[in-house]
């Protein structure tokens, strides 16, 4: 299983919760044998456990909406984003040939936060669709998601291709096609997500990504990852290869929501968002967080 205790730096964590971690990661990996899984501490940047962790860092997938809020982020900070903006969403939508039809329930126009929480397609193709030249790159590249995290040997390293239409803009920020990261990327991304927040939480963008998050993990496209009792902030991501191929499944998550102190990945080699959001509530239910709560 490559099931890993404390990563690569075990001695920065002298306390027992990796010791707890790996217990949940172990337990989680269980029943999704094939998961990547990471679970890196916030504070230090250190893996806390994981399984796969090889595999984890050689890795190159599609992210899916896991990519929807750092690129929100971002654009909101920049000031180039209205999150009070709303988009109508009649949950069909095509882009150069490809279906990405909305999985949400039907809704009136939402704003930021909604389109984060129900992770609308057609919200953020109309924000990728506006983005400049060579502004996801620099977005992306100022969380970390594009370059190697220095958390295993031997990693690969993300590939991104410049978009040259709109609607490639689009397809790439919706983190379908053009960009593909490691889960270790996607943790560390997360990380300094996590990071921002705490260090800027009155301002509009960390407003609106936190609550988009914790909406989506408490009723939103991935609650399912709240079933392991743990309050969480995360998102969920469905991607594949190409039109035809197989889909593999992403869950990135805050947790605990409020104050986050580690970023929890599982990936799926196949499989949907949902599924991954599952094996998360399994790992969470069997946490020191669980363990510690109340």
């Amino acid at each position: 299983m490559g099931l890993i205790l404390g990563g690569i730096c075990p001695a920065q964590s002298p306390v027992p919760s990796p010791v707890l971690w790996a217990d949940a990661v172990a337990h989680a990996a269980k029943t999704a044998p094939q998961a990547r899984i990471v679970v890196l501490d916030i504070a230090g940047g250190h893996v806390l456990a994981a399984s796969h962790l090889a595999d984890a860092a050689r890795t190159l997938a599609a992210p899916g909406s896991t990519l929807k809020p750092l690129a929100l982020y971002g654009l909101v900070s920049a000031r180039r984003w209205d999150p009070g903006r709303r988009i109508a969403c009649d949950r069909k939508l095509y882009i150069a040939g490809r279906s990405l039809v909305c999985s949400h329930p039907a809704t009136g126009p939402m704003d930021a936060t909604e389109a984060l929480a129900w992770s609308c397609n057609t919200y953020f193709a109309a924000v990728g669709a506006g983005l400049g030249r060579g502004e996801l790159r620099r977005m992306l590249a100022q969380t970390g998601l594009l370059s190697q995290t220095g958390l295993a040997p031997g990693e690969a390293v993300a590939a991104f291709h410049e978009p040259q239409s709109r609607d490639e803009a689009s397809l790439a920020l919706l983190g379908v096609d053009g960009v593909r990261v490691t889960p270790l990327e996607l943790a560390a991304a997360y990380r300094w997500l996590a990071l921002e927040l705490e260090r800027q939480p009155d301002s509009v963008a960390a407003q609106t990504v936190q609550a988009g998050l914790s909406d989506s993990a408490s009723f939103g496209i991935a609650a399912s990852a709240s079933l392991g009792g743990v309050p969480v902030a995360g998102k969920t991501g469905t991607a594949n290869s190409g039109p035809g191929t197989p889909s593999h499944g992403w869950f990135v998550g805050l947790v605990p929501a409020q104050h986050p102190s580690a970023v929890v990945v599982v990936y799926l080699p196949a499989g949907h968002g949902t599924d991954a959001a599952r094996a998360a509530a399994d790992l969470l239910a069997h946490s020191p967080l669980k363990k510690s709560a109340p």
